[in-house]
């Protein structure tokens, strides 16, 4: 007579599967995001490559993108103000870096100490690191027949776009868990769109180039990629998990304690 065996599954074994499974989707994240650090940076020096160099086809771009730009901003005076007061005002690089030291003080009184590291990191080493490329390169802001505003310093890469990059990452990644999901997705298109709007800004104004504006945004993405691999680092390293960046760094910021403290 056959016998049939009947094979329980234990406890035991569904949490040693759980844990594989989760280490496999861990390990394909962490793959993930490392190769889009990789491949912004990469862009990145590609394109600083090819501004230094004075590449024929790319100078004909941001000429091009310039003159038509400009011929419209000098038409249209209303349309002029309001792209300034968009670039002056609401996504100035002070007003961003204000909203993220706000942000950086609530998280320190919400006792999220590495989290408010991360983000004052960010910010200022976003901050310091377009400058030095600035001074490396000294590149020439556009020089444009009437111009229809002006900008001090250096043009590669635009500040501006650089910290609306690093800025909205910051305060979406933070918030994200806060957030409904249906208000989180509005929350990410209105920070792609800000970023977006202020590099056209940039270059409509005709105070910089089209590859300046690329460039900003391309180093805001290495940046924020960079300093973020450490505190998922963290996060592993005490056992928890790594969640979507859609979802933001720290789901844990909802509860009362978001962080064991560092003493």
């Amino acid at each position: 007579m056959r016998t049939t065996r009947t094979t329980r599954t234990t406890p035991g074994r569904l949490r040693e599967g759980r844990r594989r499974q989760a280490d496999r989707r861990y390990g394909a994240r962490l793959l993930t995001s490392t190769a889009l650090a990789g491949l912004a940076a990469l862009a990145f020096g590609l394109l600083l490559t090819l501004v230094v160099g004075q590449w024929r086809p790319l100078l004909r771009l941001d000429t091009s993108a310039a003159h038509d730009l400009h011929a419209v901003a000098v038409r249209h005076h209303g349309w002029t103000a309001a792209l300034r007061l968009l670039s002056d005002r609401v996504w100035d690089p002070v007003t961003l870096r204000a909203a993220v030291a706000v942000l950086t003080l609530w998280l320190l009184y919400r006792r999220a100490w590495r989290l408010a590291a991360w983000a004052a990191v960010t910010a200022v080493a976003g901050g310091l690191i377009g400058l030095l490329v600035k001074t490396v390169t000294e590149r020439a802001r556009p020089a444009l027949q009437d111009p229809v505003a002006h900008a001090p310093g250096y043009s590669f890469p635009s500040g501006h776009a650089m910290t609306a990059t690093t800025s909205f990452a910051i305060l979406m990644l933070v918030l994200a868990p806060l957030l409904p999901r249906a208000w989180r997705i509005a929350g990410w298109c209105v920070a792609v769109l800000s970023v977006l709007g202020v590099g056209f800004t940039r270059v409509a104004l005709g105070v910089h180039w089209f590859s300046d504006v690329l460039g900003g945004w391309l180093l805001g993405l290495t940046v924020v990629a960079l300093t973020a691999w450490p505190f998922q680092a963290w996060r592993a390293d005490t056992g928890r998990a790594r969640p979507p960046l859609s979802e933001g760094l720290e789901p844990e910021l909802t509860e009362a304690v978001p962080e064991p403290d560092p003493r």
